[in-house]
C-alpha cells in the first residue's frame, strides 16, 4: 500500500495595511465650517432678538399703566390691567374695526382664492392663443406700484358707487392680490401629476367638477401658503382703506390704531394704544403659528415635480 505525499501547507500573509496621508487642509475646512455655523446661528440669534423683544414689550405694556411706561419701561407690570384693553376694545371703539376688518379681509381672501385658482389652473393646464400673455401681464400686475392707481381708482369706486362700502374694498383688495395668487399658484399646478385630472376625465368628471373635487384639494398647501402671504398683506393694508374708505363706519383695523394715536392729544393713553396695537397684531401671530408648518410644505411642494 502507497502512501500519499501531503501538500505542504502555504501561509500567505497578509497585506499590512496602507496608512492613508491625511488629507491637506481636511482640519482647515472642518474650522471654516465650524466658525460658518458659529457666525450663521449668532446672526440667527440677533435677528430673532431684534424681532420678539419688541413684541414682547408691547405686549407687556398694554398691561401696565401709564406712568409705569414712562417711568420704568423695561420693568415687569406690578399687576396686570385688563382696563387697558377694555378701555380700547370699548370706548376706542376697536371691536368695531375689528369687525370691520375680519368682514373685508375674509370676503376678499375667499374671493382671491377662488378667483387666484381658477385662473393658475386655466393657465398651467390648458394651452390657447394668448396664454402666455395673459400670464405676463398678471406678473406685470406685481411690479405695478398701487401708488399710481389711487388717484384713478378713487374716481372709478366713486362713479360705481363703490366709495366708503365694505364691498367696494373687497373688491380692491382682490384685485390688488391676485397677480401674486396667480403667479404662485400657476407654478403649484404646473407640479401636479397631470394623470390624476386625465383619469378624472375619463371617468366622465366635467372641466369644473376635475377641478373642484380632484385638482383643488391636491393643491391644498400651495392654497394655504399663499393665503397666509394675503391674508398678512390685506390685514396690515394701510394705504388702500386710507384713499378708499374715509367714511368712520367702515375703518378698519389700521386706520383705527391711527386714529387712536391721533384722538389722544395731551392725555397720552399708551396703555389704551398698546392694547389696540396688540389687539391687531394677535389673529396675525395666530394665523402664522397654526399654520406655519403648511406654509413651509406648500413653498417647498411645488419644487419637486
Amino acid at each position: 500500500m502507497k502512501a500519499t505525499d501531503t501538500p505542504p501547507v502555504v501561509t500567505v500573509k497578509e497585506p499590512a495595511p496602507v496608512s492613508k496621508a491625511p488629507e491637506k487642509g481636511g482640519k482647515e475646512k472642518g474650522g471654516e465650517g465650524k466658525v460658518l455655523n458659529v457666525f450663521s446661528h449668532g446672526v440667527l440669534v440677533i435677528w430673532a432678538i431684534l424681532v420678539v423683544m419688541p413684541l414682547l414689550w408691547a405686549i407687556m405694556a398694554s398691561f401696565k399703566t401709564d406712568d409705569s411706561i414712562l417711568s420704568t419701561p423695561w420693568a415687569l407690570p406690578d399687576k396686570l390691567h385688563f382696563e387697558n384693553w377694555s378701555r380700547a376694545w370699548s370706548q376706542a371703539h376697536m371691536s368695531d374695526y375689528f369687525l370691520n376688518t375680519i368682514l373685508v379681509v375674509g370676503g376678499s381672501l375667499i374671493g382671491t382664492l377662488l378667483l387666484g385658482s381658477m385662473a393658475a389652473y386655466v393657465l398651467a393646464r390648458f394651452d390657447f392663443p394668448g396664454n402666455r400673455f395673459v400670464y405676463y401681464l398678471f406678473i406685470g400686475g406685481m411690479s405695478f406700484p398701487i401708488i399710481l392707481a389711487l388717484v384713478p381708482l378713487f374716481f372709478v369706486m366713486n362713479n360705481m358707487g363703490l366709495l366708503n362700502t365694505r364691498h367696494g374694498l373687497i373688491l380692491v383688495y382682490i384685485a390688488y392680490s391676485l397677480p401674486f395668487t396667480v403667479f404662485f399658484l400657476t407654478s403649484f399646478f404646473r407640479s401636479l401629476p397631470s394623470s390624476v385630472a386625465e383619469a378624472a376625465m375619463l371617468d366622465g368628471a366635467s372641466h369644473t367638477r376635475t377641478f373642484f373635487q380632484v385638482m383643488l384639494p391636491m393643491a391644498k398647501p400651495g392654497l394655504i401658503s399663499v393665503g397666509i402671504f394675503n391674508f398678512l398683506g390685506q390685514w396690515n393694508q394701510y394705504l388702500l382703506p386710507t384713499v378708499l374708505n374715509t367714511d368712520p363706519k367702515y375703518r378698519v383695523l389700521s386706520q383705527g390704531l391711527v386714529e387712536l394715536a391721533n384722538g389722544q392729544g395731551y392725555k397720552g393713553d399708551w396703555s389704551g394704544l398698546f392694547a389696540g396695537l396688540v389687539m391687531a397684531m394677535l389673529p396675525v401671530l395666530a394665523a402664522y403659528i397654526i399654520f406655519q408648518r403648511q406654509v413651509v410644505a406648500g413653498l417647498t411642494a411645488g419644487a419637486v415635480k
